[in-house]
């Protein structure tokens, strides 16, 4: 009698399973912060869209208004205006130091770190990142005292120095008060885009440099034609988060200047919270708000988009 024994089935055969499987068990952990992404964002976002189609000062029953608040943003100058403020910041925040912390990120990799130690490129990264790990709260008083007209130390140092004629009211003339938030911000955003580079030149072939400098490349055209190349998804990333972080900023401007002189330095966010709470004007500072919300989501999909075409290309 024989007796027949069936094959084991095919290893193609147990995947689906294993991956339907697989896949359940990623999605039970994805719950918590599901969950706390619609409480914590979502549903406030619906909120602020609902009360943006009000008028309403705070106090009692919100009156409809559907597109009023919106039809008023369109023929708005101060709108506009603090749009374009906010270009001088998403320059100061994104483009500046994004330029300024990938050069210095291949310097202190490719050149210090090479002739005087990890060690010391990390301590000398170390001080660059500081500005971001303090609380703008604090730094912004320091830098208000620094720029102060009277007896601030910048001032003081261009008196003592003999250049007196060059003190200005840094803070407090409308012609100067948004370049030097502009330089502020440059100071604390520069330490993220060097640390994100430092990062990824740690993954670029040390092959690829060795070859080029037995070629007769200079350091210039090694950083054109290396780093840059290589490091290009890091390049998206710093400048994703540092623009959003730019038309997010409300802090930095309400520490700073507090939207003056003049308005000369109010950005969408602080003219949103100006809205809300000084004027009491609640579905127009919503409406304001929500424009500035569905820009930086349609910016996020843009560079997300560019970013994966750009890995495509290079895969």
């Amino acid at each position: 009698m024989t007796q027949t024994l069936s094959a084991p089935p095919a290893a193609s055969e147990r995947r689906p399973a294993v991956r339907r499987r697989g896949d359940i068990t990623y999605a039970v952990y994805l719950i918590p912060s599901g969950v706390l992404f619609v409480a914590v964002i979502v549903v406030p976002f619906l909120m602020n869209i609902g009360i943006s189609l009000t008028r309403w000062d705070g106090i009692g029953r919100p009156r409809w208004a559907g597109l009023g608040n919106y039809t008023k943003l369109a023929s708005d100058g101060d709108f506009w205006a603090s749009f374009e403020h906010n270009v001088a910041l998403v320059i100061a925040m994104a483009i500046i130091p994004a330029v300024i912390g990938l050069v210095l990120a291949a310097v202190l990799f490719d050149v210090i770190g090479r002739r005087f130690g990890a060690r010391t490129a990390s301590i000398l990264r170390a001080c660059v990142y500081l500005p971001q790990v303090l609380p703008f709260a604090v730094a912004g008083i320091v830098w208000s005292w620094i720029l102060a007209p009277e007896n601030g130390a910048l001032n003081a140092t261009l008196k003592a120095i003999g250049l007196g004629s060059l003190r200005e009211d840094w803070l407090g003339d409308p012609k100067l008060a948004l370049y030097t938030v502009m330089g502020v911000m440059v100071w604390v955003q520069i330490g993220f885009p060097l640390i994100v580079f430092m990062a990824g030149l740690q993954r670029v072939d040390p092959a690829l440099y060795e070859a080029a400098e037995i070629d007769g490349a200079s350091w210039w055209r090694r950083f054109w034609y290396i780093t840059i190349p290589q490091i290009r998804p890091e390049l998206y990333v710093v400048l994703l988060i540092c623009t959003v972080a730019a038309l997010k900023s409300f802090d930095k401007v309400y520490i700073l200047t507090n939207g003056g002189p003049g308005g000369a330095t109010k950005v969408p966010a602080y003219y949103s919270w100006q809205n809300f709470f000084e004027k009491t004007q609640v579905g127009y500072g919503a409406a304001i708000a929500t424009v500035l919300t569905l820009i930086i989501v349609a910016l996020t999909a843009v560079f997300l988009r560019r970013q994966s075409r750009a890995e495509e290309a290079n895969g």
